[in-house]
């Protein structure tokens, strides 16, 4: 895998290799045709009138998606008037099975006997204190554009969005069930990074409560990310209301797409216009930087490229692009080690890179689900970012009315200013460098726990099911706390349940006493409840059985207590 961003894993749990490439049809190219938006007609003409076929349209942005076998067929378009450019997203051919794809494999899934545990990068970034605050809402959707995601797998099938995932290989959405299934391991193994259900089996996601779709990308045998993928993937987020989107990789097959040569700024605009399309419709992008240990901001030579035929070296300026992590408005994520360090692989540049987060190092990788319901290690800046990806999820939760440009800010506001080490590489100041941007993100800060809780922590993730006009409890039993329960207790609450308006909550302390939590609104239409609350119990003993109580008062809809938990 030559694009996606992680370094080489520690083999714990891999899944089957992937299917050889299917042989190309012989000399067929694909092609980004550029015209104004909302305005392809001409384009789509211009593509059948000079040798080419039109494999997908994407009018809002103007961008068209062409094959052809034809040697002249790009520079004759170029000539056709509205044609503004023109460019060959590969130096391959294109596979012969693009037109109808063979399904991902569908992996058997293996139960497990892992609970989750306390994990080095969720600490390092505050998550496991951030949970206290919020988990993420479901109303929040993630998008992993990457090699796929393995939607059975134990962790993140309770998150799990099949509606909105799709397969962008090739650059035509794929909306057949499993078309977004992991072609690798890479994709799901980012998914358990981002959202992981907190369900008490193997590891939890840093926004373990927001839902996560798949758009696979990456095309199956190469497992590389082509333009074209790239633009379907965006117009996919930003017309499905993603708030977030993972991206980690960079745009085959150039490391760097230069605007002095037609064919990479063609690429350029053409993935330029779809993720200005998606943040246009409020989806933030956030991206990894790298992992070639390259200076972003002082470019001089590419020996990567191109990676689906033969690389070579060529040199290059700052003009030269890593795409989407270079494109305006992305967030552009370094990796670190355990600890305030620099990952030894990782792409750094002064105002290049905007944030960084635990991507791994050495012994120290990240833990996350692999297909099959396995678990594994990787490590590569594709590990850190989608720890910001999770932590922009957070912050879309607790701020439903954050635009992109808000999430972003406050994605940098609240990071952990990390200083540069002794490395004349790293240039800037403590608040913003080359090496760290803005400092490691901050969860809790993020969704504005401004100090850790002092207090105890218990939990029950057990689920209790809620049925119509009905009451149910689930119980904490709390020990080693003495005297009262503070006047600030705090009480988490997750509860899935369609039309919330049926719901009473409320705490039961260990003496029967009952403290209203919220009776919402009986118009209230909105699903799931996802919130903490603070309540005065300072009158009540802190050990014993406390309970949620849950009052179903209507008849139609129905759910769950999904968990729960007290801070003291």
């Amino acid at each position: 895998m030559a694009a996606a961003l992680s370094v080489p894993a520690v083999p714990a749990a891999a899944a089957a290799p992937a299917a050889a490439p299917a042989v190309g049809a012989a000399g067929t190219r694909a092609y980004l045709v550029i015209a104004a938006p909302a305005d392809t007609a001409a384009a789509r003409t211009a593509v059948t009138a000079n040798g080419g076929t039109v494999f997908a349209s994407y009018d809002p942005i103007g961008v068209v998606v062409a094959h052809s076998a034809a040697a002249g067929f790009a520079a004759a378009v170029r000539t056709v008037p509205g044609i503004q450019q023109v460019g060959a997203t590969r130096t391959s051919d294109v596979p012969a099975d693009a037109d109808n794809p063979a399904l991902p494999a569908n992996p058997a899934q293996a139960a497990t006997t892992l609970t989750e545990t306390a994990r080095w990068d969720m600490t390092r970034i505050k998550a496991d204190q951030a949970w206290a605050v919020t988990t993420g809402s479901p109303t929040v959707k993630v998008g992993i554009l990457d090699t796929g995601v393995d939607d059975q797998h134990q962790d993140l099938a309770p998150n799990f969005d099949a509606a909105d995932s799709v397969s962008c290989a090739y650059g035509r959405a794929d909306t057949r069930t499993g078309a977004w299934r992991d072609v690798d391991t890479h994709g799901t193994h980012v998914a358990g990074t981002v959202a992981a259900a907190r369900n008490g089996k193997g590891v939890v996601g840093v926004a373990p409560g927001v839902k996560i779709a798949s758009v696979r990308i990456a095309e199956p045998g190469s497992t590389l990310f082509f333009a074209e993928n790239t633009v379907c993937g965006f117009m996919w987020a930003g017309d499905h209301g993603f708030k977030v989107t993972n991206n980690s990789y960079y745009t085959d097959p150039w490391a760097f797409n230069c605007p002095n040569d037609v064919d990479q700024a063609a690429i350029i605009e053409g993935v330029r216009r779809a993720q200005a399309y998606a943040e246009g419709k409020g989806s933030l992008q956030v991206a990894a930087a790298g992992n070639a240990n390259y200076d972003l901001a002082n470019k001089t030579t590419d020996s990567a490229s191109p990676n689906d035929s033969t690389a070579t070296t060529r040199t290059i300026s700052n003009a030269c692009m890593d795409i989407p992590t270079e494109l305006p408005g992305v967030v552009t994520v370094a990796a670190m080690g355990n600890g305030s360090v620099r990952a030894s692989y990782s792409n750094f540049g002064r105002n290049v890179i905007d944030v960084a987060a635990p991507g791994g190092d050495g012994a120290d990788g990240v833990y996350s689900t692999l297909p099959g319901g396995k678990y594994g290690t990787k490590s590569g800046t594709s590990m850190a970012s989608p720890h910001v990806t999770g932590v922009a999820a957070l912050i879309a939760s607790a701020n439903p009315a954050f635009t992109p440009a808000d999430i972003r800010a406050r994605l940098a506001t609240d990071a952990t200013d990390t200083a540069c080490p002794a490395d004349s590489r790293c240039t800037g100041t403590t608040a913003d460098n080359a090496f760290f941007g803005e400092g490691q993100v901050d969860a809790l800060k993020a969704v504005g726990g401004s100090t850790p809780p002092t207090g105890r922590y218990f939990e029950n993730p057990t689920d209790v099911a809620i049925a119509d006009n009905s009451t149910v409890e689930s119980p904490i039993t709390v020990t080693g706390v003495s005297g009262n329960a503070p006047a600030t207790l705090k009480v988490g609450v997750a509860v899935k349940h369609t039309y919330r308006g049926d719901l009473v909550l409320s705490l039961v302390a260990p003496d029967g006493t009952v403290i209203l939590l919220e009776d919402f609104p009986d118009s209230d239409s909105t699903d799931d409840v996802t919130k903490t609350y603070t309540v005065n119990a300072s009158a009540e003993a802190a050990n014993g059985t406390w309970k949620l109580r849950v009052r179903d008062i209507a008849a139609q809809d129905t759910g769950r207590i999904d968990s729960w938990n007290l801070t003291f």
